[in-house]
């Protein structure tokens, strides 16, 4: 378990928001290098590892990017204004230090609006929006913030790090997705499977599902498996009749997401998962929502269409600089996708 989540905390504390992944795509690459035979990245950026073996050839897709900001221009005062990059819900980002991503090197921030004492009672009353928010970095002139090597275009990721809470439970930034590519990396460590496999950490899923649709396309793989976190129903403020997930009771696998506009799952893969759970004792629950999806979406429409299927860790507060996950969860999720890469050939005759 030690392993695990030491694995977690370094991909968690790394920066990379979507379409700036590199430094992420770094950090993942030398984790996986070990466990396969080639690694390589393509154009848009996704990072694609190899193991060689037989048919059926599997696609694994992770996501390496985390919801961010992004300068859109620094005022005469030396106050960076920035557009969201991803689903982020604003009243999570007020108050919250950042890091800018300049030419130079990170540049610490922090994120301000009109305080309350000069607000009108009306004003008070409504949440604050980005769009009123801004950034300080603590410069008094737009020319002391570009000697920085800070403008438009300069990406901004959220200064949150990594930290155990009781028991199994711990919380950090972009458990959405490093949670997922954490189990990607230690399921290739931990399977005997002698099929091909394709481990893909995948770009800008957060903006549109992209990395996944062209690295399906260029793979071309017989099926795949897509790995990412999803919402329980056991926490203050949601009820169970929208999600009846717990933290805590096992990995999740996806029926269906986005009440069908994103992703309706194969049924062969549901059986193959499910199926590969109960032989190896393992836990799982499975997930019909209503809400939100995953790279499998775009996965499951490339070429001629590809058999997909999702494995989830239920994770709370998720787009937010503190999500919270279970460590037996992610070790139960990595212990089924290694022995559902071995049992792959029983289900899917190629």
């Amino acid at each position: 378990m030690e392993e695990i989540r030491s694995l977690l905390e370094k991909l968690s504390n790394a920066h990379g928001i979507s379409g700036r992944e590199g430094s992420v795509q770094q950090v993942i690459q030398a984790e996986i290098a070990p466990y396969v035979d080639q690694v390589s990245t393509d154009a848009l950026g996704n990072l694609v590892a190899v193991k060689k073996g037989y048919r059926p050839s599997i696609m694994i897709a992770a996501h390496a990017d985390e919801i961010g900001l992004m300068t859109k221009y620094v005022d005469e005062k030396g106050f960076l204004r920035f557009v969201k990059i991803g689903g982020w819900f604003d009243q999570t980002l007020l108050n919250q230090r950042v890091l800018v991503h300049s030419k130079n090197g990170p540049v610490v921030g922090v994120i301000g609006s009109k305080p309350p004492h000069v607000m009108k009672d009306e004003d008070r009353k409504k949440p604050v929006e980005a769009s009123d928010m801004f950034i300080d970095v603590g410069c008094k002139d737009q020319k002391e913030v570009e000697a920085l090597g800070i403008g438009p275009g300069t990406p901004i990721s959220i200064d949150r790090t990594f930290a155990p809470l009781q028991g199994d439970k711990v919380t950090g930034k972009a458990f959405d997705n490093r949670a997922g590519v954490v189990v990607m990396i230690e399921a290739l460590r931990r399977t005997k499977c002698q099929s091909q496999i394709y481990a893909v950490s995948t770009t800008m899923e957060e903006v549109g599902l992209k990395g996944a649709k062209t690295s399906a396309f260029g793979i071309d793989p017989d099926l795949a498996l897509v790995t990412d976190v999803t919402i329980p129903g056991d926490h203050p403020g949601i009820e169970k009749k929208d999600s009846a997930l717990e933290m805590g009771k096992g990995p999740v696998i996806t029926v269906v997401d986005a009440s069908g506009r994103g992703l309706i799952a194969d049924e062969r893969i549901i059986r193959w998962l499910q199926e590969t759970a109960r032989e190896s004792g393992i836990d799982v629950q499975l997930d019909v929502s209503g809400g939100g999806t995953t790279d499998a979406t775009n996965i499951q429409l490339t070429r001629s269409g590809i058999p997909v299927g999702v494995v989830s860790i239920a994770t709370r507060y998720i787009h937010s600089p503190v999500e919270v996950l279970s460590l037996t969860d992610l070790d139960r999720s990595a212990e089924l996708l290694a022995r559902a890469l071995e049992t792959a050939p029983k289900y899917f005759k190629i």
